[in-house]
């Protein structure tokens, strides 16, 4: 990429001193030609610069979205080989030791969280994948949205700090829209895991589900970092990530929030991303 550029700047440099060189050559030679040489240079030399102006722009976004390439890929290696790599160990301990029935049964179960998050790690680059290529068709239909976010909420439940449960749900009853369950269970996913990841060890995290002016109405907070106000609206593009790569301490892909956003535009639902109180993100999403 940068031989590109380098190219392209010693092209258009030899552009502007071949007009200089030919323009005087002309004046010397047709003195009289001065006005129109003056124009038309001047026209092309505009032209130049805007045509120069959005060819860099677009060098540099190439630039960025092979670098969120990249990134993209090593995090779903990391992402991969973790789960793996836990399973594996739960296996041979099983295989290999002489263990309690209850014991087993604790390996098993986290062994199977793993998978879950395999799952959902493989469900989202398909669906990323079928959204851009345009050949998923959202099938509609009216289902209890109170008893799908439950589910996903349990499903979600960490016990890593003894038997206190981080993911506070609030979810009315009998909630019910008309859409695609496969993928709005993705937003919700998505949401949800996202919430817990930014939070610290042990903070809660908020899934309040209720009707609003006759809509239904979700909102997902968490007490983590939060977003700088800079960010909010493009951390729904494909393989953005807030903060610095280098430094950035939570896992991820990048595909979570696209995926939010462009499942709720099918389903003409709306979502803001707001600043939480002392510190954290809500995200609420009002559907019609």
């Amino acid at each position: 990429m940068k031989k590109s550029i380098i190219i392209f700047y010693f092209m258009l440099l030899y552009s502007l001193v071949q007009l200089i060189s030919w323009g005087t050559l002309v004046v010397k030679l047709q003195p009289s030609r001065m006005a129109m040489v003056m124009g038309e240079g001047s026209v092309f030399l505009f032209l130049l610069c805007v045509g120069a102006f959005f060819l860099h722009q677009s060098i540099k976004k190439e630039d960025k979205l092979r670098e969120q390439q990249q990134n993209f890929l090593l995090s779903v290696t990391h992402e991969l080989k973790s789960p793996l790599a836990a399973i594996k160990l739960s296996l041979q301990t099983i295989v290999k030791r002489d263990l309690d029935k209850a014991r087993q049964t604790s390996l098993l179960s986290n062994s199977l969280k793993d998978i879950e998050r395999l799952d959902d790690l493989v469900e989202n680059m398909l669906l990323a994948t079928k959204i851009e290529n345009r050949s998923y068709s959202f099938p509609q239909e009216e289902f209890d949205f109170s008893e799908m976010v439950s589910k996903i909420t349990d499903r979600l439940q960490i016990h890593s700090c003894g038997c206190e449960q981080i993911i506070n749900p609030t979810i009315q009853p009998k909630v019910k829209i008309t859409g695609d369950p496969f993928t709005l269970s993705s937003v919700v996913t998505n949401l949800v895991e996202n919430a817990v990841k930014y939070s610290g060890p042990c903070a809660e995290v908020s899934v309040e589900l209720e009707m609003q002016n006759g809509h239904p109405f979700l909102r997902v907070s968490d007490t983590g970092p939060g977003i700088p106000d800079a960010e909010k609206m493009l951390i729904f593009d494909k393989f953005y990530r807030v903060g610095e790569e280098n430094t950035r301490k939570a896992k991820g892909t990048g595909l979570g929030l696209f995926i939010v956003k462009e499942v709720l535009q099918r389903h003409d639902a709306d979502i803001s991303v707001k600043d939480n109180v002392p510190q954290g993100t809500i995200f609420e999403i009002t559907f019609s």
